[in-house]
């Protein structure tokens, strides 16, 4: 009989951007609107890259409002806006010089910001053209992305970063987008200072147009990758596009069972945080309410 027992649920600050960027306005929003006191914070807010000054305030700042709201900054995503480049898996291996000592910049932020756990997509390599994708990405560009991830893992320590996290992707031009390539990386990767868990998507693993119907459920990635998931991120979907809806919308995650499959896998401690987007066209007061009744909906679930 599966044990009933409570899911930690949080919600990614994804939802704020270009819109409620400063600590003040979206620590509110968290406590009193949402009634959740548990984020993940986003680099689409403050970019590790930005000059000391501002970033040693942005993480007093970041510091002060957490705690005068009560909120646990669980851990810090990369966002969409460094998501966009190519990251780890650039042609250009200066380029990827690049974004490795952009990740360092971020653990160091995140550190003095009270956080100690540091994750996001790894990058992708370049498109053919003639439009062909590969299963794979080459093995020398995989070598070379253990190689930064082993580094990254050093530097991580020496920031005071416990633990950090590889989200796969539905994409075969980003790594690793199968349940196949994830326990390899994590073999690879089962011996560095600081450990890389996953993030596991729900409009990621079950993105039917490249996993097939049936093929990519979430019991799948939750059974064989258990011991190295480290949290789920939450959307309402319908499988047929990463959509990042909230759960106003019609798609086919049901809260109920979403938590549910999580409990059957032993996956109970780790948290959940709702990963949403919105049109920055959109108004902002539709946008507040929707995300209530989005966790008015979804708390009794993992409650």
């Amino acid at each position: 009989m599966t044990e009933f027992k409570s899911i930690s649920l949080g919600i990614n600050l994804s939802f704020c951007v270009k819109r409620w960027v400063t600590p003040d306005l979206w620590a509110p929003i968290v406590q009193e609107q949402l009634g959740l006191d548990l984020v993940q914070f986003s680099f689409d807010l403050v970019d590790p890259a930005w000059p000391e000054d501002i970033l040693r305030d942005c993480a007093r700042d970041i510091r002060r409002a957490a705690g005068d709201h009560g909120i646990n900054v669980h851990s810090a995503f990369i966002g969409l806006a460094h998501y966009t480049f190519n990251q780890l898996l650039h042609p250009d291996p200066r380029v990827r010089d690049v974004a490795e000592d952009w990740m360092k910049k971020a653990y160091r932020f995140a550190a003095s910001a009270g956080i100690d756990r540091v994750g996001g997509p790894l990058g992708a390599v370049a498109s053919r053209v003639d439009g062909f994708e590969p299963d794979s990405i080459p093995e020398r560009d995989y070598d070379d992305l253990i190689l930064r991830m082993r580094r990254l893992s050093e530097a991580a320590k020496e920031y005071g970063i416990v633990e950090l996290y590889v989200e796969p992707t539905p994409m075969r031009r980003e790594w690793p987008w199968t349940v196949e390539q994830a326990e390899r990386m994590a073999a690879n990767l089962a011996d560095t200072p600081v450990p890389w868990k996953y993030c596991i998507d729900w409009g990621h693993a079950t993105f039917q147009p490249l996993y097939g119907e049936g093929h990519g459920t979430m019991g799948e990635w939750y059974r064989r990758l258990a011991p190295h998931i480290g949290m789920i991120h939450l959307q309402q979907t319908d499988f047929q596009f990463d959509r990042h809806w909230d759960f106003t919308e019609k798609g086919a995650v049901i809260p109920e069972e979403a938590a549910l499959q999580q409990r059957q896998f032993g996956l109970a401690d780790r948290p959940v945080f709702i990963e949403v987007f919105y049109p920055f066209e959109r108004d902002d007061a539709s946008i507040l309410q929707a995300l209530g009744r989005t966790t008015t909906i979804l708390k009794p679930a993992f409650a």
